[in-house]
């Protein structure tokens, strides 16, 4: 499809018309002990990333980059450490080539700020990727949700929703897409394997 961006990742660019629109803001929710990361890592693949660790150190974080059975790029990685995050997260962003991939890994911590402070910031983060034809993607963890939660919701243009489970002796894993401003959104879950790179579960009859 015309004006799409590439993910990198198969499955996800199949079911959403050939990728994301450039300017698109996803949030990825998951649950923290889930290996949400994977999908994450291999987001760097398909083009130039920065990528901005709120939490893990820079050294952590190229560790498991490098570390990924997937196929991964070589993202700018860097550590969002200041008593003002927000702040420090829009001058790290400034940098940010045309194009490129935006990944923020995660937005819990942001995501406590003052909320008048924090809807600022969302939309200045939608004008930054609109300027620069990129993609970003908001890794939401799951659980002791921060109270804006709901603002990222609200200003994403897509929610990657990805839920892991034990059915009997197997863990599943299923990426449903509640909200997609880009058109064609996929109405079903999509089952994914995420063990040596993400790909779609084919040991059973999946939508």
């Amino acid at each position: 499809m015309v004006d799409r961006l590439e993910t990198g990742i198969d499955v996800l660019d199949r079911k959403l018309d050939g990728g994301l629109p450039p300017g698109c803001l996803v949030a990825y929710t998951a649950a923290p002990a889930s290996q949400s990361e994977l999908l994450l890592y291999e987001l760097t693949a398909a083009r130039g990333t920065l990528y901005l660790s709120t939490e893990r150190s820079e050294e952590t974080v190229r560790h498991a980059v490098e570390s990924s059975p997937s196929d991964v790029g070589n993202p700018t990685i860097r550590h969002v450490s200041s008593d003002a995050p927000i702040e420090e997260t829009m001058q790290l962003i400034g940098a940010l080539p045309d194009g490129a991939n935006l990944i923020i890994d995660t937005m819990n911590i942001l995501e406590r700020t003052d909320t008048d402070e924090f809807i600022s910031f969302l939309d200045d983060l939608k004008m930054q990727m609109l300027d620069k034809n990129g993609i970003a993607v908001l890794h939401c963890l799951q659980g002791d949700v921060p109270a804006n939660r709901t603002r990222t919701y609200h200003s994403v243009d897509a929610v990657f929703d990805l839920q892991t489970a034990v059915s009997g002796a197997e863990l599943e894993n299923h990426l449903t897409i509640p909200k997609f401003r880009g058109g064609g959104q996929p109405t079903e879950a999509i089952k994914l394997e995420l063990v040596e790179e993400v790909a779609i579960d084919t040991s059973r009859d999946i939508a």
